[in-house]
């Protein structure tokens, strides 16, 4: 039982516990058993923190079952390790060497010290950017909804979208709240900084803390943290520009409204795509192009160790300078004057290439299901589900029982990734002496 095995049959667990207490009558509003394909697509977009869903959540699930969406959401964001972990930690059981380098591996944490303070960190944290967030949208939603319902409203969209969830109580999910300015503040950050990871955060505050307190830093900046703000800012840059322009004067979209709102909604949508599925404007009236902006946006996603999917920031940055070393003739990838290892180049092309077989498959087998199904909808919807986003052109319902199916497998996929899927079904690979001589090939 490698630490694949473990994570990938973990989170199968969990989304096979989360579909039995879906199906519960005490889940639905109508008191009633629930449909298993309904209770399995959600209990698997809330663990994956996708956001896709078949029905209307805040209508559909009771209180009980918008809670039992809210655990699974957050124990998908946390991982399955680091909420495995935290709970033995909870019990009073001590870390045994195995949990220890499974949590090692799974966070990507050098050495073995430390891990459960790590986690406990990680938790903190966690509770601090959802608290902040729930507490900063009750003046929002308490007018509107009262006291009991509108504290609940902040507390599970803040959930939601600091797990890069995308799960909404609202049938038009953010749009009544398009032009809000605490709302277009407060969930895009979480959405950020939840999906920039743990150790961005952390390494902002102690830069943060050194500069307010005017000492010099002795913080060494790691490449990952360059590379993850960096990249972020130019996507989300990019994104609203990109936006802005292609549905600006679509009536179904940003049309209707003033430049200021515009450019409220074109920042809220590049966002999101990070990759939380909240929308604040009507998706399915969104022109082509801003569909395949934001399948480019999705499918490149958040930053490794956040709670967002896609093939992730470093990996989109490390393949952009490899193609900058090509055109420049040089054989090593550079960034920040930091040399890239070949391995981690090979993983990044890996993660692409397997990436991109998992989406045209799952694009083809929905359209040889649904051929009705436009095939940039069908695309827009598989991507929206491997990225863990949970944006959608409105085809979702309507789909064949074999296409849900389908983006259900797709989810998994993403959440997991697919090398780690790999791996768990492949094993460790197998230490080898052997060299073969090279030859040159003929590429491009």
């Amino acid at each position: 039982m490698t630490v694949a095995r473990t994570v990938c049959l973990g989170f199968l667990a969990v989304i096979a516990f989360g579909t039995l207490l879906l199906m519960l009558p005490i889940a639905h509003s109508s008191g009633t058993w629930g449909d298993w394909v309904v209770a399995l697509f959600t209990s698997t977009s809330a663990v994956c923190v996708t956001g896709l869903v078949v029905v209307d959540t805040g209508t559909y699930f009771s209180w009980f079952g918008q809670f039992f969406i809210t655990l699974l959401v957050q124990v998908g964001g946390l991982g399955y390790m680091t909420a495995t972990t935290f709970l033995l930690i909870l019990i009073g059981r001590r870390l045994g060497l195995r949990d220890k380098i499974a949590i090692q591996q799974s966070l990507d944490k050098e050495g073995l010290s430390g891990a459960g303070q790590l986690i406990k960190s990680i938790i903190a944290v966690t509770l601090i950017f959802e608290l902040t967030g729930a507490f900063a949208m009750m003046p929002v939603f308490i007018p509107d909804y009262g006291w009991n319902y509108g504290i609940w409203l902040a507390l599970f969209h803040s959930v939601s979208a600091f797990n890069n969830a995308g799960f909404g109580l609202f049938p038009d999910n953010m749009i009544g709240y398009a032009t809000s300015i605490p709302i277009n503040l407060v969930i895009p950050l979480l959405i950020i900084f939840g999906g920039i990871g743990y150790g961005v955060i952390m390494d902002m505050y102690f830069l943060l803390r050194d500069r307010v307190q005017r000492r010099r830093s002795r913080l060494i900046l790691p490449l990952n943290f360059k590379i993850a703000l960096s990249t972020t800012f130019v996507l989300l840059v990019a994104g609203t520009i990109s936006l802005l322009l292609v549905e600006y004067s679509n009536p179904g979209t940003f049309g209707p409204f003033n430049f200021g709102d515009k450019l409220k909604l074109a920042w809220f949508q590049a966002v999101v795509p990070r990759t939380a599925g909240f929308n604040s404007t009507d998706y399915t009236k969104m022109t082509e192009s801003g569909w395949f902006i934001t399948i480019i946006l999705m499918f490149i996603g958040a930053s490794p160790g956040g709670t967002g999917g896609g093939i992730k920031t470093t990996t989109f940055r490390v393949l952009f300078d490899c193609m900058k070393a090509v055109l420049r003739g040089k054989t090593e990838v550079v960034c920040y004057q930091r040399q890239i290892p070949l391995s981690l180049v090979l993983k990044a092309v890996g993660v692409v290439f397997g990436s991109l077989i998992t989406v045209i498959v799952a694009t083809a087998l929905i359209e040889i299901a649904d051929p009705q199904v436009e095939l940039i909808r069908s695309l827009f919807e598989v991507v929206s589900g491997f990225a863990t986003v949970g944006l959608s052109t409105g085809i979702t319902a309507g789909l064949s029982t074999f296409s849900k199916l389908v983006l259900v497998a797709t989810m998994y996929i993403g959440r997991v990734g697919v090398l780690l899927l790999m791996s768990a079904i492949v094993g460790d690979p197998e230490p080898t002496a052997i060299n073969y001589p090279e030859e040159n090939l003929l590429v491009g």
